[in-house]
């Protein structure tokens, strides 16, 4: 928002406010290509105030002045006269400043990154991204020339009104309405008659919002009628819901229009009883990484909506949304209750068993699993981590990248195709698997036909360290060096060589001093002539660098410098040592390149700059830059 313009002599309590030049774009954007699915609007205009009338319920448990009036409903009044359409709810109802966020700004999405989407998108992919970006409310103004909103705060006598053309600015005034809530009024364009038509507003409620539990009414011939059913899917038996039913509310759900990758949906008897409907998306939402870290399924109690902050699922499973509804929990339990009660306890187990199990089923057929790891399985993985009960669960259905199969594996496929001497599931981290695919650092295991997983997601640098073992085998991390290797055979190095390094080692350790910890021969590499490792007992480097750019703090071990003895440049720099020359400079280029070749850039890039040119020049480049 820029500039507010005070209030006039009529009406001092009004004021002007403008969108900034980038909501004023988007609107433009929404209005004008989102056109071919205009119905859209009413869905989520009424599947807001389904959540405003379910917050104020939840809101009354704690606070009697915001109970429900008991004929709580939302209302569609169609006026063709007028050219008016009305949606009014008995819901919490919004105070002047909460206009102001939830309507005077479009920042929590971000609207350059929808804007951009949007104008990249094909025509027929347009209308997903309304419920990814959550601006449905603004999807209004693709048929009103201008939008009206009357708002009176349940437990507050004060109601505002907010209009706005969506071109450019809003206005905030005083307003009147008998009771809490809100009355959104639509100007309708002329080309939009359609959506002044009763019958045609009833097909729209009963295509999108069927099952909203709160009664949605449709003003026709002066008689409020009934627009939905009202009934709570998840309550249903199986057998009596369609997939398009579950398709819709899938999407009323989750704001997203794919089609689910899986389903689940079942009733559970006995020592508890619980119903429960729950989603896995089949594309992974926009931003998702960002969201935060913990599971956001519905709870109910008797078809009521009760939080969605219950954590039914660990956060290793946020990505699968729906609804759990119970007959076991009072309808004015408390969040403190909700943490305290073993009916809940048992309900988180239950669910949580259910879902692994059917990822177990899912995960035997990679190539419909494979579209589901790519979207979550970082997410996935995070249960091996901070999850001690689901570790081992979680690693049996996790999939890697390996430098000896093509596509994913899994780690128990990993163990069918070591050798027989192997005692150790050997892995490497780093940013990308093709960079990690070519690595130094997996040269001689791939030269001895060892396979090694290729980790590239940043909770891979944490989880391992915590699973420490799969079915009796070690996972050891490549970057750390010290692999026994010989066991699985020794790559031959010749006497000349042994004397090379015999020179050459003490004169590296003397010419690079604390910035390494150590210097070393090494048989794992192959056809590079250098590596660096992290010395033992200390952290991984690729954990380092993703502390670092975090902006978070991390004792950092110098590196340990590993040489290939095989390599020509070593013999080189061994006789440059045996005549006497001065290899100072050359030692810290040695060190510098080996830092590129793990992904991280010199500790002072002109020094590097400068001594490369120098020697490029033919010259000896300085010890010093």
């Amino acid at each position: 928002m820029t500039e507010t313009a005070p209030g006039n002599a009529s009406n001092p309590g009004s004021e002007t406010r403008e969108f900034s030049a980038e909501v004023g774009r988007l609107l433009d954007l929404v209005v004008h290509s989102l056109y071919s699915e205009r119905e859209i609007f009413l869905r989520e205009l009424v599947a807001n105030a389904a959540d405003a009338t379910d917050r104020r319920r939840f809101e009354a448990l704690t606070d009697g002045a915001r109970a429900l009036p008991e004929n709580a409903k939302i209302s569609i009044n169609p006026d063709r006269d007028a050219r008016l359409l009305m949606i009014s709810d008995d819901g919490a109802g919004m105070s002047r400043d909460e206009l102001v966020n939830n309507l005077g700004t479009i920042a929590r999405s971000g609207t350059r990154a929808f804007g951009q989407q949007l104008e990249d998108a094909k025509p027929e992919d347009r209308p997903s991204l309304i419920g990814q970006f959550g601006v449905g409310f603004y999807a209004a103004f693709m048929v009103a020339d201008k939008v009206d909103v009357v708002s009176r705060r349940a437990g507050s006598d004060e109601a505002w009104r907010w209009s706005s053309d969506g071109k450019g600015s809003y206005t905030l005034e005083p307003a009147t309405r008998e009771t809490a809530g809100t009355d959104i009024t639509l100007h309708i364009k002329s080309d939009a008659d359609e959506f002044l038509d009763p019958w045609r507003l009833q097909a729209i409620i009963r295509k999108w919002s069927d099952h909203i539990a709160w009664p949605v009414t449709i003003l026709r011939d002066g008689q409020e009628e009934a627009a939905n059913d009202g009934t709570a899917l998840w309550r249903k038996p199986r057998s009596e819901v369609t997939e398009e039913q579950l398709e819709e509310f899938y999407r009323h759900l989750t704001h997203n229009f794919d089609k689910p990758w899986d389903t689940l949906h079942w009733r559970a008897e006995g020592t508890m009883e619980f119903s429960a409907l729950l989603f896995i998306p089949s594309t992974r939402p926009l931003e998702f990484a960002e969201q935060v870290r913990e599971s956001k399924l519905r709870l109910h109690v008797r078809r009521m909506f009760i939080t969605d902050d219950a954590e039914i699922l660990p956060s290793w499973l946020r990505f699968v949304q729906g609804v759990v509804d119970t007959e076991d929990l009072p309808l004015n339990v408390s969040r403190e209750m909700l943490q305290a009660t073993p009916v809940l306890a048992r309900i988180r187990k239950a669910v949580t068993s259910k879902v692994l199990n059917e990822l177990k089923t899912r995960s035997k057929d990679m190539e419909t699993y494979t579209p589901f790891w790519e979207n979550f399985g970082p997410v996935l993985k995070e249960g091996m981590w901070d999850d001690p009960v689901y570790r081992t669960e979680v690693a049996a259905l996790s999939r890697f990248h390996s430098s000896a199969v093509d596509g994913l594996t899994s780690l128990d496929e990993y163990i069918t195709r070591i050798k027989p001497e192997q005692d150790s599931i050997y892995y490497v981290t780093g940013e990308s698997a093709e960079i990690l695919a070519a690595s130094p650092q997996i040269e001689g295991f791939k030269a001895r036909g060892i396979e090694v997983l290729l980790l590239a997601d940043p909770v891979d640098s944490f989880w391992p360290e915590r699973l420490g073992t799969y079915e009796g085998k070690k996972l050891c991390n490549v970057a750390h060096g010290l692999n026994d290797l010989e066991k699985f055979g020794i790559l031959d190095e010749t006497p000349a060589q042994k004397a090379d390094m015999d020179v050459l080692l003490p004169a590296l350790k003397t010419a690079l001093g604390e910035s390494v910890s150590d210097v070393r021969a090494t048989d794992r590499l192959v056809s590079s002539a250098m590596v660096l490792s992290a010395p033992e007992g200390g952290p991984d480097m690729q954990l380092l660098r993703m502390m670092q750019r975090s902006g978070h703090a991390m004792t950092e071990s110098a590196p340990v410098l590993e040489l290939n003895p095989k390599h020509p440049v070593m013999h080189t720099l061994a006789a440059k040592v045996q005549a006497g020359e001065n290899i100072d400079a050359l030692a810290h280029i040695l060190l510098d390149v080996a830092c590129i070749q793990n992904g991280d850039t010199p500790k002072d890039i002109n020094v590097f700059s400068r001594r490369v040119m120098d020697y490029l020049a033919g010259g000896s480049p300085s010890a010093a830059g």
